[in-house]
């Protein structure tokens, strides 16, 4: 009866880690998703103010490129920062 048990317990314990990493997945895409919206909408953006397709246009979207990695590099070093004791 023990065996039994066991192998019911590590199925159960399957069947909530598969759950897990799903709901992990299904969000990260979800995230995905956002983050080219908002990269579509932005360029939109660009496009918008810096018409002209050639030069302007160019260094408007590295411009940007730097902006947004400066951004997510900070974001991302607060997250992951130790917290303080």
């Amino acid at each position: 009866m023990g065996r039994i048990n066991k192998i019911k317990n590590e199925g159960e314990r399957i069947t909530s880690e598969v759950r897990d990493r799903s709901m992990t997945y299904i969000a990260g895409g979800l995230g995905i998703v956002v983050g080219l919206a908002w990269n579509e909408a932005i360029k939109s953006l660009i496009d918008y103010f810096y018409p002209a397709s050639g030069a302007n246009s160019i260094s408007a979207k590295f411009i940007y490129a730097i902006i947004i990695t400066t951004v997510v590099v900070l974001v991302t070093m607060y997250i992951v920062r130790p917290p303080k004791m």
